[in-house]
């Protein structure tokens, strides 16, 4: 672990670890100029059922290049992280230049499953810590309307009698319950932190706050009769349900029975989501030169691995990963904003890393407004934001479990 924290304090010049190092301003800090995202809508039936991936990525372009208030020729690269598209470097590349990046400005697409949006924005904090860049721009984005995760994963024999390596194949659903069941999490903790989630959105969509950070999208609806396509604005998540209660919760099925408890239901589960999020990023100096504002800077990011049929548990490892990394305790934490991929992986993740509840996922998480995998990573970065200048905070801790047994976690700072 000293190596890693040496090679922190190199990545951030003139810094080495710890709260006072990290409030530090240097003009090599990779800071963040813009984190915004999309309505995040129901897949299937939600706003943006009819949309296409490309044209929720050729929107979330369109936004990136009027919000960030950059020439987008200045732009060195483009990351676009997505799990479920199948031809994710057309589209991405394509999306860019229609919506109207030059085209010598490069794009790549990236797939780490559920973390894809952090480690879109890593990337490309990265390469301004290399000096391959001054400037970047990073988007989560996936259509689960228009891509499904239901095709079956077919491994070669030799994996299959690997007892560790065949649980890659096995459902997300069936991780869940081997949670619940190895780790003791009731199905009654499950739904009261699943309610907690809704009514905690719930509250921040009726007072405004996700207003801050959502900015609309204009997309396409197909008339059923006709099959015609029209335009439509939208303007806020439909996945909140109102009036949500753990008592509520407590009378939905099971929708794994065939596994562990069958504790985990259609209402302690992250919803199954569209959506896009887009996070600008440069070199300090750069910001000041273009005098942009500068809401905060990204420090490291930490990806941790372990068994597959666990998979949830990931933050629970990656978290206090990157908290050593840079030399802080959960203490110096203002907000953490953790993935809700299922209600048992996220009890146990609060309660085994000891977090206070009234710092984790305060306006709600993936339960009540959906985890479009791709996106995720990057919509936290913009909801943690949003937030942590709100409240006039400084530390903000993002974190998601990775299908197949991994955990990823990112610590940032907010600009004072």
């Amino acid at each position: 672990m000293e190596r890693v924290r040496q090679l922190v304090s190199h990545l951030t010049p003139g810094s080495s670890t710890g709260l006072a190092a990290l409030e530090r301003k240097n003009p090599d800090d990779v800071v963040i100029t813009m984190a915004i995202r999309s309505p995040l809508c129901k897949a299937g039936k939600g706003g943006f059922k009819d949309t296409r991936s490309d044209e929720l990525m050729t929107e979330i372009f369109k936004h990136a290049i009027a919000r960030s208030t950059v020439d987008p020729g200045l732009v060195g690269d483009i990351t676009v992280g997505t799990v479920l598209t199948p031809s994710a470097p057309y589209e991405a590349r394509a999306a860019a230049l229609a919506a109207g990046f030059p085209d010598h400005v490069p794009v790549q697409t990236i797939n780490r499953f559920c973390s894809s949006g952090l480690m879109a924005v890593t990337d490309i904090a990265n390469k301004i810590r290399a000096g391959q860049i001054a400037i970047g721009l990073a988007v989560g984005v996936e259509s689960m309307s228009q891509h499904s995760d239901a095709n079956a994963r077919e491994f070669s024999e030799e994996i299959k009698a690997h007892p560790v390596a065949r649980d890659c194949a096995m459902p997300m659903g069936w991780t869940s319950e081997n949670v619940a069941a190895d780790f003791d999490i009731s199905r009654a903790e499950m739904d009261e932190f699943a309610a907690l989630s809704y009514q905690r959105a719930e509250h921040a969509e009726k007072s405004g706050v996700f207003a801050r950070e959502i900015v609309p999208f204009t997309v396409f609806v197909k008339d059923p009769e006709t099959g015609k396509r029209t335009t439509k604005l939208v303007i806020k998540d439909d996945g909140i349900r109102y009036g949500t209660t753990k008592e509520g919760l407590t009378k939905i099925r099971p929708a794994f029975p065939q596994w562990g408890r069958g504790q985990t239901t259609g209402g302690n589960a992250s919803q199954v989501t569209d959506g896009a999020a887009a996070v600008m990023l440069m070199r300090r100096s750069k910001a000041e030169e273009l005098g942009v504002k500068i809401l905060g800077k990204h420090v490291t990011t930490a990806v941790a691995g372990l068994a597959p049929r666990i998979m949830g548990i990931g933050p629970a490892y990656a978290i206090p990963m990157v908290l050593e990394m840079v030399g802080i305790t959960k203490d110096d934490v203002d907000l953490f904003e953790v993935n809700e991929a299922f209600a048992s992986q996220y009890v146990y993740c609060v309660k085994q890393l000891g977090l206070d509840v009234e710092k984790v996922n305060v306006n709600g998480g993936a339960i009540a407004f959906g985890h479009p995998l791709g996106c995720t990573g990057a919509r936290q970065i913009a909801t943690g934001f949003n937030e942590l200048h709100r409240r006039k905070g400084k530390v903000l801790v993002t974190s998601m479990c990775i299908g197949t047994g991994m955990g990823a976690a990112a610590v940032f700072v907010r600009e004072t």
